[in-house]
């Protein structure tokens, strides 16, 4: 265990919402492991097919994401990491003919392996905890889609980012986990177990 092996920890981290929100698609898919595994509001499964799936919705949508990513700590364990990081992502689109700033507040709950000498994610996965809409110029339009749509069919924690990511074609994973429910916990006691394996 050393500084540096924390340091590449937080890097990768760092490196990973640069790339996904520059579109740097070869940078994104070698901050994982080939086998490492990702869940998201929109997408759970392996991350290759996240890339391909990011790609895809890159080329067809005109909303734009930036994710704002903290200081990440990171508990590492010989060979092993497991690193929890705030995290907001800003997403920009048209609902109904109203172009809205949604603004998401989550962490990543990361597992990294250094393998041949290489720290790379294993598995990441979001946790939410709030989120807020607003209009990127108020108008009666905006007030009209706030009062007339139905939002709370979402959980609050990602009430506005699902309504945004449905409203432009995403389907929702299920589950998406939120912030101190028994879902976060029992993930919290996996990676713990795993990391004490190490």
């Amino acid at each position: 265990m050393t500084t540096s092996d924390r340091l590449d920890c937080m890097d990768l981290i760092q490196a990973w919402a640069l790339y996904r929100d520059q579109g740097r698609w070869a940078e994104l898919l070698d901050t994982f492991h080939p086998d490492g595994i990702i869940s998201v509001t929109w997408f759970k499964g392996a991350f290759p097919d996240f890339v391909e799936a990011s790609k895809r919705a890159a080329v067809r949508s005109t909303s734009l994401s930036k994710h704002q990513i903290g200081w990440p700590l990171v508990t590492l364990r010989g060979d092993r990491a497991t690193a929890e990081t705030s995290v907001t992502i800003h997403g920009r689109a048209a609902l109904d003919g109203i172009l809205v700033d949604n603004v998401s507040y989550g962490r990543f709950l990361d597992r990294l392996e250094r393998r041949a000498g290489r720290w790379r994610l294993a598995e990441r996965v979001a946790i939410y905890e709030k989120d807020r809409l607003d209009p990127v110029v108020p108008s009666e339009a905006f007030n009209r889609l706030m009062t007339q749509t139905d939002f709370s069919i979402y959980p609050e924690a990602y009430r506005f980012i699902a309504h945004r990511l449905v409203s432009t074609g995403r389907k929702l994973v299920s589950p998406i986990i939120v912030n101190a429910s028994p879902e976060a916990e029992a993930l919290y006691r996996r990676y713990g177990e795993w990391l004490t394996q190490a």
